[in-house]
């Protein structure tokens, strides 16, 4: 059996009793006593018919315990957790819960599985019938609300015979703990974006052009126009006259994903045709994703800086499948904090760690404030050594309150409060782009498409 990437394995427990008294009446039971009661009208008239109740009863006991002797103990019974597809941040899923019954006997099961809110909000009840010595499954539906480690705990069964006079309780110890991954799907909407990238490097080395990168590519001659710093003085010696060396464009670079996880992230988004709201984060965390793969497909190595007021994740930057699942499995584990984001420590951080020139594409927001935010200030200081490409999320509210035209006094007042926000933002974005700072501002649910574009075109532009 081929395991699918990232897809929970099975939890398989055998069923124990439940409780000190693990057993109890079935449904039937209760109406089989109901119906002795009618003896009581008769005993009415006739007194010595009372006699028939009490045999009535002690007749439904003894099949209650007969039926109860019938029902296979818990350790017959062998729960399994199944998951059929990867739990992925926002994508509708399932989860089949098998239950084996190695009795001689059939039973009717009540299933109750301890899912957890982040996968769906009532925990599942789910009923098998499941025949002697064979096997049934039953799935319930899950929505993930989160991303990361989530826990699911044991799960409890009830069942009884086909005469539903007895019942008994049993639990599985089934608890494990399954990672929520961004969305996947979203990202693998950029399919087209990857032919493109493809494209874009065939074309490059068609052009195959020298001396504007720093990649060596071969020696030749010294002509008059070349730079000095391109001799090389070792050659030169060995031959006894100038020989410089000749560079070609870089074919491969570093990306670096830097993600502020600070309190501005924590924002709730409603997307129009989806069910859940989405945090800024989890439209940053999908962007990230997006980005990683096509630029991986380009050859580029990628590495992620996630943040908040400590660094959350930081993986170096690599390429291949490996550096694929990594960095998936750490977007998966960036939690959003209710405090304000240190900037400053993530800058410090990637300047330490990437040394070389490299794309830094960072993900954020930030407040309108009369001074200049910090994550303005850290860009800008990032452009010395790197190319740096700033992305905010826009806030749908706020543009819509800007682009409404006012019909009382109270929205008036408002709207001339939001185009000042709007106007103070875009003075900020402004002063990125004289820095030399590449800069966008779009909506949540545009991110991803935005900054897959955006460096696309800085891989054709040649900006590295």
């Amino acid at each position: 059996m081929v395991e699918t990437p990232f897809v929970p394995p099975p939890a398989i427990a055998t069923a124990r009793a439940n409780g000190r008294i693990p057993f109890g009446f079935g449904s039937r039971f209760f109406v089989a006593l109901l119906l002795g009661l009618a003896w009581l009208v008769p005993a009415w008239w006739m007194p010595r018919l009372i006699v028939a109740m009490f045999l009535w009863d002690a007749l439904l006991l003894a099949a209650w315990f007969w039926d109860l002797q019938r029902l296979p103990r818990a350790r017959d019974l062998e729960v399994r957790r199944i998951w059929r597809l990867r739990p992925a941040l926002a994508v509708p899923a399932s989860v089949a819960i098998e239950l084996r019954n190695a009795g001689k006997l059939a039973i009717r099961a009540v299933i109750v599985d301890e899912a957890p809110p982040q996968l769906r909000l009532e925990p599942p009840s789910l009923e098998l019938f499941v025949y002697a010595n064979r096997t049934a499954s039953a799935e319930y539906p899950i929505l993930p609300g989160e991303r990361g480690d989530v826990r699911l705990g044991r799960t409890f069964l009830r069942y009884q015979s086909p005469m539903h006079l007895a019942e008994r309780w049993a639990v599985a110890e089934t608890s494990q703990v399954v990672c929520v991954l961004p969305n996947i799907e979203e990202a693998k909407k950029h399919t087209l974006y990857l032919i493109r990238s493809r494209q874009v490097e065939l074309e490059k080395r068609r052009r195959h052009q020298r001396g504007l990168g720093r990649e060596f590519d071969s020696m030749r001659d010294y002509r008059e126009g070349d730079e000095i710093r391109d001799i090389s003085w070792t050659a030169t010696a060995r031959r006894n006259h100038l020989v410089t060396r000749i560079f070609q464009i870089e074919r491969s670079q570093a990306v670096w994903l830097v993600l502020d996880a600070g309190r501005l992230l924590r924002a709730k988004v409603q997307e129009p045709g989806r069910e859940l709201r989405l945090s800024k984060l989890d439209y940053a965390v999908t962007g990230a994703l997006s980005l990683a793969q096509v630029a991986l497909h380009c050859g580029d190595r990628v590495g992620l800086l996630a943040y908040g007021r400590r660094i959350q994740q930081n993986v170096n930057a690599a390429r291949g499948v490996r550096q694929v699942r990594a960095i998936l499995e750490s977007l998966a584990r960036v939690k959003s904090e209710v405090l304000e984001a240190d900037h400053g420590r993530a800058a410090h951080t990637l300047m330490t760690t990437q040394r070389r020139r490299s794309l830094v594409v960072w993900l954020t927001d930030f407040a309108e404030t009369a001074t200049i935010p910090d994550v303005i200030e850290y860009a800008m200081h990032l452009t010395s050594r790197h190319l740096v490409l700033f992305a905010a999320m826009a806030q749908p509210d706020l543009n819509a309150l800007a682009a409404a035209t006012p019909k009382s006094e109270d929205e008036m007042y408002r709207h001339a409060a939001a185009l000042e926000i709007v106007q103070r933002r875009d003075l900020l974005l402004r002063s990125l782009r004289q820095r030399g700072v590449l800069t966008l501002e779009v909506m949540p649910e545009m991110l991803a498409s935005s900054i897959v574009n955006q460096y696309l075109d800085i891989k054709e532009r040649n900006l590295l």
